[in-house]
């Protein structure tokens, strides 16, 4: 048995495994992690389980023709694979991609965005209540996108200059946003709902939260502190995927937010409107109907 497990530990790291080594070292986000490995996996099950050593421009062009004639994918479906793909064999597999500056990258095409006006905004709102509804709000008042709402920290939230400190924003970049005078009473509230779950977490020793960048490793107090908690946490525990399959307190899902922003915009609009308003919005109405 010994022997069997040296003999395991001398073999070479699966494709899959060894993509999210790569992933992980580079930092990339988990999202871009799972996506990814989701388009590698596809490619060599496309390609009949051959490795993607064996092949090359011809299978790659193929794949990602079947994608766009086939699948239908969108332009950016279609170039998140790609990059994908481009990741694989420069990062991973280190082989040389003079190849890859032939192929056809398609050309997304601009639109004229769609904009709700203030009175629109309000009256969706008004149909939104609870968790979802104080979220909506928040985004809409300081501009947040989705993510980095549901993501808030207590310690990012500053009542007494009414500021919020964005964490690891679009392009790993943090920045500050000013905490709309409408929100703070029910985020306040919000912050006692926090705080019963954290003392209940504590009180059953969950494993802290998930801190980013290895700053569990520099403070491991960090994760069980009620700075680090969420202001929007999960009403359920769910096992970490980086983590070894650790049973966590996480955010709030953000399909939460788009699946009750739904809701109202079905009960608050008229049909004409609601079929115009799938169109992608602009300005802060992204953060709210971007689902």
């Amino acid at each position: 048995m010994d022997r069997d497990r040296d003999r395991s530990s001398l073999r070479p790291p699966r494709l899959l495994d060894s993509l999210v080594q790569r992933l992980r070292y580079l930092h990339y986000s988990l999202r871009t992690e799972q996506a990814y490995v989701y388009w590698v996996r596809g490619f060599v099950r496309w390609s009949g389980m051959r490795h993607p050593r064996e092949m090359g421009m011809d299978e790659v062009q193929g794949f990602l023709s079947m994608l766009a004639n086939e699948r239908r994918v969108s332009v950016s479906t279609h170039r998140q694979a790609l990059s994908a793909l481009l990741f694989l064999y420069k990062e991973v597999l280190s082989v040389d991609l003079p190849w890859m500056q032939e192929l056809g990258r398609p050309v997304s095409s601009k639109r004229i965005p769609v904009v709700l006006t203030q009175a629109e905004v309000q009256v969706l709102l008004s149909h939104m209540s609870g968790v979802t509804g104080l979220l909506a709000r928040l985004l809409y008042g300081s501009g947040m996108r989705l993510l980095e709402g549901v993501r808030l920290r207590v310690k990012d939230v500053d009542f007494t200059r009414r500021l919020l400190i964005v964490r690891d924003g679009k392009g790993s970049k943090d920045r500050v946003v000013t905490l709309p005078r409408a929100v703070e009473s029910g985020l306040r509230d919000q912050f006692d709902v926090s705080r019963r779950y954290w003392d209940g977490d504590r009180a059953r020793e969950v494993a802290g939260v998930y801190l980013p960048h290895a700053l569990s490793v520099k403070y491991p107090a960090a994760s069980e502190s009620w700075a680090w908690f969420w202001v929007f946490p999960s009403p359920t525990l769910s096992n970490d995927p980086r983590a070894d399959d650790v049973p966590r307190r996480h955010h709030l899902h953000e399909k939460r937010l788009q699946r009750d922003l739904k809701v109202a915009v079905r009960v608050a609009m008229p049909v004409a409107r609601y079929h115009v308003m799938k169109a992608k919005p602009a300005s802060r109405a992204q953060a709210l109907l971007a689902a």
